[in-house]
């Protein structure tokens, strides 16, 4: 296993998990630490000639520092971009948490000091009519770094996965905030209350980017804080 492990969620489906992810993993490689990023389902996929390729999952691997072949970041691939569970009905495939923990158990035999495992959608996205992506850090047995989109309605959407997270049993080891709406009113206030109601740290605040690449994102993150 990997020396740290973390679960990147998000607060809903455009809060920018893949933006932070990448950030986090850009500012690992700054460090000169061996990076891995892995997405392990990913919905809403282009057919190439390779086979089906997620834009998401294709940053992870190329802004990791450690060399993964398409399949080992992003072992199950759906066409359509709807909630995995259904899009695994339509495809007749059966998606499970122990089935997609093990892909990731397999990579994670890699040598690396920092590996970034991103979710889809949010929390509670269902993997079947029994899991949701929730289960997956529970098995993993990884703290989770909550990727908040700050816009209308935030705190509500933060503090109910970060008690979500708390009552699954699986720590909140940092969360980050995403600015996803420019024009956000009172986005100050808005930070202060969420950083006094969730008992974890925040890594970096997010503005809005022109070009949010991996690049531009890592000086905004802060490793330092995690643990």
């Amino acid at each position: 296993m990997a020396k740290k492990t973390y679960f990147v969620a998000g607060t809903d489906t455009d809060a920018g998990k893949t933006v932070a992810s990448a950030g986090l993993l850009e500012a690992a490689n700054r460090q000169g630490l061996r990076t891995m990023g892995l997405k392990p389902v990913a919905a809403g996929c282009e057919q190439t000639a390779e086979g089906l390729r997620n834009s998401d999952a294709l940053i992870l691997q190329q802004t990791a520092s450690l060399s993964l072949t398409y399949e080992q970041v992003n072992p199950i691939a759906f066409e359509p971009p709807i909630a995995p569970h259904i899009a695994a009905a339509q495809a007749e495939r059966r998606l499970t948490a122990d089935r997609v923990a093990a892909f990731v158990k397999g990579t994670l035999l890699q040598p690396a000091d920092f590996v970034i495992v991103e979710g889809a959608g949010g929390w509670r996205v269902p993997l079947n009519n029994r899991e949701t992506m929730a289960h997956l850090p529970k098995i993993l047995q990884t703290p989770v770094i909550l990727v908040v989109g700050m816009k209308l309605g935030c705190i509500n959407h933060a503090l109910l996965t970060a008690e979500s997270v708390s009552r699954d049993g699986i720590r909140l080891a940092g969360w980050i905030a995403n600015r996803v709406d420019a024009d956000m009113a009172n986005y100050d206030e808005n930070i202060g209350t969420i950083k006094s109601m969730l008992r974890a740290p925040l890594l970096g605040e997010i503005p809005h980017l022109e070009d949010p690449t991996p690049q531009n994102v890592a000086p905004f993150l802060d490793l330092s804080l995690l643990d």
